[in-house]
């Protein structure tokens, strides 16, 4: 990886928007599980929610690694990574054959655990010198912590609810 001339980017930042595209793509893939698993219409609409929002924050990404002029990974990039909060393979099956008020706990569940990683990645980068200097990214990290804590206290509450 090269960093450009004077650019006020690290290695950090490119690796956290690299690696945090494969993780929104993921959880992207569990949100489409949704519709056909018949969740019902509060976790349907938490899951378009989060569709929309981490599609929106992926292209984002990808734009910003082009303009650094760095490899850009593709949406298909999360199949087989494993870094915080990530799904094994046997979670993500266990989720897309699950149906029902049994999809949707086991949704709000593994989505807290994919946030909850989410938020790790997030505050490593923090904690990595110089990094999260750049506006772009400084921004974008703070909105999917601030974004992604919110709805984990959401979701625990709808779990709740589904007692």
């Amino acid at each position: 990886m090269v960093i450009p001339r004077g650019a006020i980017i690290t290695e950090a930042d490119v690796r956290f928007m690299q690696m945090m595209i494969a993780h929104h793509a993921q959880a992207v893939y569990m949100t489409r599980l949704a519709e056909h698993a018949g969740a019902n219409a509060r976790v349907l609409k938490l899951a378009q929610k989060i569709d929309l929002s981490q599609a929106g924050e992926i292209a984002l990404m990808q734009d910003w690694l082009r303009a650094y002029e760095q490899f850009v990974p593709d949406t298909a990039s999360w199949r087989g990574m494993q870094m915080a909060g990530m799904l094994s393979d046997a979670q993500l099956a266990e989720l897309a054959a699950a149906r029902g008020r049994r999809f949707d706990e086991l949704f709000l569940r593994l989505m807290i655990q994919h946030h909850e990683g989410a938020i790790s990645m997030v505050e490593d980068l923090l904690k990595s010198p110089r990094a999260a200097q750049e506006v772009d990214i400084s921004v974008l990290a703070n909105e999917i912590e601030t974004a992604q804590r919110a709805e984990i206290g959401l979701m625990w509450a709808m779990i709740a609810d589904l007692d």
